[in-house]
């Protein structure tokens, strides 16, 4: 089977596709000729115009088609083992395979909206970091001074979240063939590294205070936390609606909401302080939050950690993937399967599916893809089929 491309943006039968083929080139050039055994089929054809293979799978696709807009691009810049700049046939150590499924390229880059809350985001918390600070000198208190270094690491943080979210919104390139989306990734593990150390930082700190505590002027203290609370909880719930979505928004919601908990326990630190006199409570309270913060910052570094060495996305169950392509009509086998993510919001899956005498079916592809998007959020899935008359030497499960 020819390469299929399956893409969500073109909304022609593939009737009318078949229609304008007759008319003008299938392929640009350099696209050379898949040839298996009696079927001579055309090379990938990513361009522009991916039409779908019939009005049923339009329908099943178009039913999930729920992103958000973004820059056009060539899809033939998503590079599946071949040299830069053209598709030559697939050599999979002599095995037949009767087709490539590309299902849709769901490229759900971070909403503008996210963009705007990581501009106001670092501007609210780069001036209040400044406020603190000042605040924290004059009245001696190492937990506010601790605050206010938090809050610079926080700042920082959400500078690398908003460069990350803007790359991830750039079209591939011949060289950059999924994009820029895995900066997205690497903006989340950055993030959870800052909190770390940044907690460290008021650890060491702390200890140190225990030895020479200091009088702080509890008034000021108290004041200038109650006003972070405000700003960090604030900014916070500018993402709280996509935290769930994107694991680089929720890396800052996170650090926001530490931060916002960092200066709660000044404020009752300061409070109890000033009735009690105990000085050693600031740099108590310093490490507790510091313990918080850890706890807190665990699972952001995890789940980072295991995108950037391409784990299954936590949301996305292998088996049942596994299990939904066998159970699929005509379906004997199913070996190669590679799920992982593009970005901290986009997934994809290359998949090897035996179907022995089933025909060319394009129909087939388009509703496997389109399932995929709708119960496992998998936008972009490639599908080979195989006939299964020549044993693959991908199919070992110790075979990568």
């Amino acid at each position: 089977m020819a390469a299929q491309g399956h893409d969500q943006h073109d909304g022609k039968p593939a009737s009318d596709a078949a229609s304008e083929g007759a008319s003008k080139p299938a392929f640009p050039p350099g696209h050379e000729t898949h040839n298996h055994a009696s079927h001579n089929h055309a090379g990938h054809d990513h361009g522009t115009g991916h039409a779908h293979a019939t009005p049923a799978a339009k329908r099943a696709e178009s039913a999930h088609d729920d992103h958000a807009p973004h820059d056009d691009h060539g899809h033939d810049d998503h590079g599946h083992g071949e040299a830069e700049g053209s598709h030559s046939g697939h050599d999979h150590s002599g095995h037949d395979h009767s087709g490539h499924g590309h299902g849709g390229h769901n490229h759900a880059h971070a909403v503008p909206s996210s963009l705007r809350a990581f501009a106001i985001g670092a501007s609210v918390n780069f001036g209040f970091v400044i406020i603190e600070a000042v605040f924290g000198l004059l009245s001696g208190s190492l937990a506010l001074l601790a605050d206010a270094g938090h809050n610079l690491s926080d700042v920082l943080g959400l500078l690398l979240a908003w460069g990350a979210a803007w790359l991830s919104r750039r079209a591939p390139s011949p060289r950059r063939t999924f994009g820029y989306g895995r900066s997205s990734i690497l903006a989340a593990l950055a993030n959870a590294m800052i909190l770390l150390l940044g907690t460290g930082g008021i650890i060491i700190e702390a200890i140190g205070r225990f030895g020479d505590p200091a009088p702080i002027q509890t008034g000021v203290v108290m004041i200038v936390a109650l006003v972070g609370i405000g700003v960090n909880f604030g900014t916070a719930l500018l993402f709280m609606a996509d935290r769930k979505n994107d694991l680089n928004v929720r890396g800052a919601f996170v650090h926001l909401i530490a931060d916002a908990a960092v200066s709660l326990g000044v404020v009752l630190a300061a409070a109890v302080i000033a009735v009690t006199g105990w000085l050693w409570l600031d740099p108590v309270v310093s490490l507790v939050i510091a313990a918080a913060i850890i706890a807190g910052t665990w699972a952001l570094l995890r789940d980072s950690v295991n995108l950037a060495m391409d784990v299954v996305p936590s949301g996305i169950d292998h088996d049942a993937v596994a299990a939904f392509l066998a159970a699929r009509p005509g379906v004997s086998e199913v070996h190669d399967l590679h799920i992982w993510a593009l970005s901290t919001t986009d997934s994809a899956l290359t998949v090897h599916l035996v179907r022995p005498g089933a025909p060319l079916d394009d129909a087939f592809l388009a509703e496997t893809c389109a399932a995929l998007k709708a119960r496992f959020k998998i936008g972009h899935a490639a599908i080979q089929v195989e006939n299964g008359t020549v044993p693959c030497a991908l199919a070992p499960a110790h075979v990568i």
